[in-house]
């Protein structure tokens, strides 16, 4: 803290979800404090193409970002000296669990945060229930998706807390429409972190976060929903089809599981009475010897269909979540997999499910 200046107020915005309208509720409150005198600016806010958040600034000053080249590309970033010189009495500072470059003087922004906060100045600042540092493990395991950057729980309730939530049936309508993630990625949102169910929870856990009786509000969510302990490593399940788009699938379930020093089962499920073609026999050879040759291993099954037999196998090894590709290739095959993929969906129960567009990996939201 610098001498002589009190410690600035902290009001962090925690969203539900991405696309509930943080950022649109942090601009809109901090041009309501400008309008009644106080020296409000915005330090730094995330552009996500949305008219209606923009037109939240209003009069309010935008200070400059910081240029930043890194492996051959600009990159726009809090300025935190250009913070500190201007010195206002409210920054409002987006994105709280941001990452930053290595020419930044800190890590993380939600350090750039604590200094400003150290120098008096007040901030209004963003992040979603999965950056919390206390949940981010059990909420990957919940939606299926890449742990979130961290950010202290105790930071966060150092100051003020704002929740900003949204119905599921109204955030899921904000995703029609394009406003939360771009159309081509509409459908595979909906049906994948966006689903009815991991809202509900993601809800829900906010509830007991919040709750200041709740010492441990993820060990109380596993016990009331008979979920395991989560050790942090992940057994990353991922379904197999004896083709081409195997080997992307092997290396996206890797880079998955190797943030939390875990490990990766192939699975590949034999229908009936299946006869393995020579190109089918062949890929299924590769695919053992790369996931071997990764720390992982390939399990082979028979069911009577693939989606029983892919969560049977997933359950029986333990996974923690289950990786299959999105449709893809011809129409025939498109269909046919389409059909597939929603069986899974519903015959998953709790372990969570990543469906990616292979070659394109979905980007957590």
């Amino acid at each position: 803290m610098v001498p002589g200046n009190p410690r600035g107020q902290l009001r962090a915005y925690l969203g539900i979800a991405p696309g509930v309208g943080k950022t649109y509720e942090m601009l809109r409150d901090g041009r309501a404090q400008r309008r009644s005198g106080v020296d409000a600016v915005v330090a730094y806010w995330e552009r996500h193409g949305r008219a209606a958040t923009a037109a939240q600034i209003g009069q309010l000053e935008v200070l400059p970002t910081r240029t930043i080249a890194y492996r051959g590309t600009s990159f726009e970033e809090l300025d935190l000296e250009g913070v500190l010189t201007r010195r206002p009495e409210l920054a409002l500072v987006d994105e709280l669990a941001h990452s930053n470059l290595p020419a930044a003087r800190h890590k993380k922004r939600w350090q750039d945060v604590d200094e400003i906060l150290a120098a008096g100045i007040s901030v209004y600042t963003t992040l979603n229930l999965g950056n919390l540092e206390s949940l981010r493990t059990l909420i990957s395991r919940v939606t299926g998706t890449r742990p979130a950057e961290p950010v202290p729980d105790a930071f966060v309730r150092s100051g003020e807390i704002k929740l900003v939530n949204l119905e599921p049936a109204a955030l899921r309508h904000r995703l029609k429409q394009g406003l939360v993630v771009p159309q081509d990625r509409v459908d595979t949102a909906l049906s994948h972190y966006f689903r009815f169910a991991n809202l509900a929870a993601l809800q829900e856990l906010a509830e007991l976060w919040l709750d200041d009786t709740v010492p441990d509000p993820a060990q109380a969510y596993r016990r009331l929903h008979h979920m395991g302990e989560v050790h942090g490593a992940e057994v990353v399940a991922v379904g197999l089809d004896a083709s081409s788009t195997d080997e992307w699938l092997i290396s996206y379930a890797m880079e998955l599981a190797k943030s939390s020093g875990g490990s990766v089962i192939g699975i590949y499920v034999h229908v009936g009475a299946e006869s393995l073609g020579r190109r089918k026999g062949k890929q299924l050879v590769t695919d053992r010897r790369l996931l071997e040759g990764l720390g992982g291993r390939l399990v082979e099954v028979a069911s009577g269909d693939v989606a029983s037999g892919l969560i049977d196998a997933a359950d029986q090894e333990g996974a923690t979540q289950l990786v299959i590709g999105s449709p893809g290739g011809s129409r025939w095959r498109q269909w046919l997999k389409g059909f597939t993929v929603g069986h899974v969906l519903r015959a998953a129960g709790d372990l969570p499910v990543q469906v990616v567009n292979v070659g394109q990996p979905t980007v957590t939201p």
